[in-house]
């Protein structure tokens, strides 16, 4: 399993994975300085046109963190497209991405073969994310050069299957780019994702809980003192399947434990407007401590990965 030049030199294989509204220039320039690719959904820019400030403003960043750093070079940038019909900003922000040759293009609900084909003209890579073989295959059948599997577990918008059956099936026809999503709080988690097919751990709640972050200190708290008993599964709040914390469910008036039917006309219940109110997180977060630079906890998962591989190793 070869990796493309722009995945082949992170200082840990990670992608720290695009959070909505929570991402945005100040965290994945962060990531990126970190030697993890950082990544941000182009939805979080709004307007539309400070989506072409951000991009400046990362790129400058890093190439400035290079000058400076020749040694230990940043990692490269990612920037998340949702690829669905109600995305009305699509096309311009395609615009924007080409405008800077963006490297790395992560596409979400849905793939399309012309998006692929633009990244390709400029340099660039797509990662799709998928949470099950039949969407894995359409993936890579329109052209997306990697997948990231989505199982269960992960923060968000979230698969059903367990890692071990996702990346075991995908692998016995793909070969190519592999990162896996779901509950990955640690280094030794990593190693245990290569252990078992893929090639790099996709990571989200973890950094929710950063300086960089742009999430309410309540929300960064609420990861701090949560595990993965305090994490509710539903499609209630978007029409899709997700994992979110119990915490804010409950006061908003709901309980966690008995939440009705999505009705897909509705993207919020009981006042409650999902991702604002409503906070997703992963399982994983029971290995989230305090709030940390976004730079701490890549160095931690540096650690502990190192020091996964000399236990196994020795």
């Amino acid at each position: 399993m070869s990796l493309p030049p722009i995945l082949s030199n992170l200082r840990i294989p990670v992608i720290a994975a695009p959070l909505f509204i929570i991402s945005h220039p100040a965290l994945v320039i962060a990531q990126c300085k970190a030697g993890v690719v950082g990544s941000f959904p182009a939805l979080n820019a709004r307007p539309a046109s400070q989506l072409d400030e951000w991009i400046h403003e990362i790129t400058e960043a890093l190439a400035e963190h290079d000058r400076l750093n020749p040694d230990r070079p940043s990692a490269p940038f990612a920037v998340n497209q949702i690829v669905h019909a109600t995305n009305t900003r699509f096309e311009e922000d395609m615009a924007i991405c080409e405008k800077w040759k963006v490297p790395i293009v992560i596409t979400s609900l849905g793939a399309r073969v012309e998006l692929n084909e633009a990244v390709h003209r400029w340099g660039g890579i797509t990662l799709h994310d998928i949470i099950n073989d039949v969407f894995a295959h359409k993936a890579i059948d329109k052209g997306a050069d990697g997948l990231i599997a989505v199982a269960a577990g992960a923060g968000g918008h979230a698969g059903k299957w367990s890692p071990f059956a996702l990346v075991q099936e995908i692998r016995e026809w793909f070969d190519g780019p592999l990162i896996l999503s779901g509950a990955i709080a640690r280094g030794q988690s990593i190693l245990a994702a290569q252990a078992m097919g893929a090639d790099l751990a996709y990571i989200g709640s973890p950094f929710i809980a950063t300086h960089e972050a742009r999430a309410t200190d309540d929300y960064k708290q609420e990861i701090v003192k949560s595990g993965a008993a305090d994490i509710v599964a539903s499609s209630l709040f978007t029409g899709i399947h997700g994992n979110y914390l119990k915490g804010p469910i409950a006061r908003a008036g709901m309980d966690p434990d008995n939440l009705p039917e999505a009705d897909p006309s509705k993207m919020n219940f009981g006042g409650a407007k999902a991702w604002k109110d409503i906070w997703g997180s992963g399982q994983g977060i029971g290995a989230i401590k305090e709030v940390v630079a976004a730079g701490d906890l890549v160095d931690r998962l540096a650690r502990e990965y190192a020091e996964a591989k000399s236990a196994l190793c020795g």
